[in-house]
């Protein structure tokens, strides 16, 4: 899997993009095209590529399949909230091995949405490390926390946007940052904080024929990266524990 590893992002990135043309086709067919574009937005497979990547990894680095979840039962109890739905997780006996928010941003509106995904991205791990904290998940070691974002290269995400600053001056990195840039800081910050074990981010170009483009900015934030620290912390657990 890891000589394939290149190739198995690039099915996982065509997936996304394909997932969507589809979905947006079939609610124009039937006349249920939604407001704003959100017609290739609801459906919410377009991410399966990447789930289905996530828990080879998993498996090939030793816990069984039936420990993996990216489909179903993928709740979570959380400490200043009921639940919360992850996108794919590992429990194995009874413990929580892995947790995994794998989401995706495409044009036009970037804006609401940057400040939607960080917000809940921080407090999904805020939720999660202080119910860890309180034995919610006893007798759990420590679990890998990742996160893995997707933007679409265009115009709107690489364009410079100014910030409003009416009392005090944004930090330097934000200054004419693009949202590219914004969700590149964004990922180093949550990994450089300890709030995740590791962070992925991708940029794409939307396919105009059959060809997938996709770059990694930060080598800091690449899925090579991203997938060795997955497939470490499993498999050190897996020839502790696994038999």
């Amino acid at each position: 899997l890891a000589a394939d590893l290149g190739k198995r992002l690039e099915q996982a990135v065509g997936w996304f993009w394909r997932t969507r043309r589809e979905q947006a086709l079939r609610q124009q067919e039937g006349g249920r095209t939604d407001r704003g574009g959100r017609s290739a937005v609801t459906g919410g497979a377009q991410m399966d590529g990447f789930a289905r990547l996530l828990a080879d990894l998993v498996t090939d680095a030793g816990v069984p399949e039936a420990t993996v979840y990216g489909k179903r039962r993928l709740e979570l109890p959380g400490f200043f909230r009921p639940t919360k739905e992850w996108d794919l997780l590992v429990v194995h006996e009874g413990r929580l091995l892995v947790a995994v928010e794998v989401k995706a941003q495409v044009g036009p509106s970037f804006g609401n949405n940057f400040n939607n995904r960080v917000e809940e991205a921080l407090g999904s791990a805020v939720d999660l490390w202080t119910a860890y904290r309180e034995g919610v998940f006893s007798p759990s070691p420590r679990p890998w926390l990742g996160y893995l974002m997707l933007l679409e290269d265009c115009a709107g995400s690489r364009s410079p946007v100014a910030v409003r600053q009416p009392h005090f001056a944004t930090l330097p990195e934000f200054q004419e940052a693009s949202y590219a840039g914004r969700y590149e800081q964004f990922c180093l910050k949550i990994v450089r904080e300890r709030h995740y074990d590791a962070a992925a981010f991708i940029i794409s170009k939307r396919p105009e024929g059959e060809g997938v483009l996709y770059t990694e900015p930060s080598a800091e934030l690449g899925f090579t990266r991203f997938a060795a620290s997955l497939r470490a912390h499993v498999q050190a657990y897996a020839e502790e524990e696994v038999r």
